[in-house]
């Protein structure tokens, strides 16, 4: 195999405390699963183990979520979207979330939610909103994927794609749900907007959890290491919360892995004081579900004291592995990723052929007895830029 080099920036977390949060225990996560399995279409997604690529790259074990299986929505978003969206309707009925039922919903006036998206978590919560009853209305940044806007509409939200980056269509659509007394439903956070935020990442636990179980009922006790990817940090906080708690922080190697073009993850990680940095600019990356700017910053408090290392990649690490899962070894399955969900086995790949491997293994702790967890967080939710990549080699190496 041929040996090449990346861009793959790599920091240490100075920071680490392994101090986990009462957010996102496991107790939590027991009572988000139970409100996802009374959802008709629910079923864990598959745990993908490639164990050829694993022996490929000197990794005792490489295991997969695969999130591309999930509500038949092709991506994970729906798990925060759905739960946040009950927790609201709960509220507005002053009822708690063992009253909820679905059925309690009817005849009810509609309460209408507005959320901005690269498009997953807006397909998420069109959907969500679709099934409880209740309306939406959507905003994307510019140069959104047809094919994403498509399936917002489809699910019977309003959608509307600004001439904004993600972090300025965030800011409109919290306007626009003031003027209109709308309720916003936002994975990242801000001063006096904490609750559905923590309700969102909390529904993202479910994915962690299902993953976990996974594993023991394999006889693997626990990952050594995990990879995260991070937008705002939504989904890798909660997923880490879930993880420092079920296990400890101290107990395994968390990565988190960002594009370069949007790593407030990692430029975070490089403040001298560990305060939250934002990324400006247009944020143009293909990884469309990590193009964010601005870290939520109850997920960076959580990336801060549990996660061991930050990385910020090129675009082409996120396309290399999307060809690799897509096209794997003899013996291993094929997993369907797209752009965001490709990034940690794109990573894992790029530094075990980087000149410099050795050092980088060394560092991340990675040999022959590591079991890495990842997660697919999405498929070809963008085919027309999947077969780009995938079949016609754009963003090669």
């Amino acid at each position: 195999m041929s040996t090449f080099s990346l861009s793959l920036q790599q920091k240490d977390n100075p920071f680490f405390t392994g101090q986990s949060s009462s957010l996102f225990s496991t107790g939590v996560a027991r009572t988000v699963l139970g409100f996802h399995q009374q959802i008709d279409a629910y079923k864990p997604t598959p745990l993908v183990a490639l164990d050829h690529l694993a022996k490929e790259l000197g990794i005792g074990k490489i295991l997969v979520k695969d999130e591309s299986y999930r509500f038949d929505l092709n991506a994970f978003k729906v798990l925060g979207g759905s739960y946040a969206i009950a927790r609201c309707v709960c509220q507005k009925q002053g009822i708690t979330l063992d009253e909820f039922s679905f059925d309690s919903l009817k005849g009810q006036e509609p309460v209408t939610f507005a959320t901005a998206t690269d498009g997953n978590h807006g397909r998420g919560v069109a959907w969500a909103a679709q099934q409880l009853g209740q309306k939406a209305v959507v905003y994307m940044p510019k140069g959104a994927a047809k094919e994403r806007v498509d399936n917002i509409i489809k699910l019977g939200a309003e959608c509307i794609v600004t001439d904004l980056n993600y972090d300025d269509a965030v800011r409109l659509a919290c306007k626009n749900a003031d003027d209109n007394g709308w309720l916003m439903v936002q994975d990242t956070a801000w001063e006096g907007y904490t609750e559905i935020p923590a309700w969102i990442m909390q529904g993202y636990m479910t994915m962690a959890s299902e993953a976990c179980d996974q594993l023991e009922a394999l006889g693997i006790t626990q990952p050594t290491h995990t990879i995260l990817q991070a937008g705002v940090g939504a989904l890798a906080g909660g997923a880490m919360g879930y993880l420092a708690n079920r296990y400890g922080a101290d107990t395994f190697t968390g990565i988190v892995a960002e594009p370069d073009k949007a790593d407030c993850i990692y430029q975070s990680g490089c403040h001298p004081d560990g305060a939250a940095v934002n990324v400006t600019g247009d944020l143009d990356t293909i990884m469309a579900g990590l193009a964010c700017g601005e870290p939520n910053p109850m997920g960076w408090e959580i990336l801060k004291s549990c996660s061991r290392h930050f990385l910020s990649v090129e675009d082409k690490v996120a396309a290399l592995g999307m060809r690799i899962l897509g096209n794997p070894l003899p013996g291993d399955d094929v997993v369907i990723s797209g752009e965001s969900g490709a990034i940690g086995i794109g990573l894992l790949y790029a530094i075990a052929r980087h000149p410099d491997a050795a050092r980088i293994m060394e560092s991340l702790k990675l040999d022959e007895h590591s079991v890495v967890l990842l997660f697919n967080t999405e498929g070809d939710t963008d085919p027309v830029n999947y077969r780009d990549v995938v079949w016609e080699g754009k963003y090669a190496v």
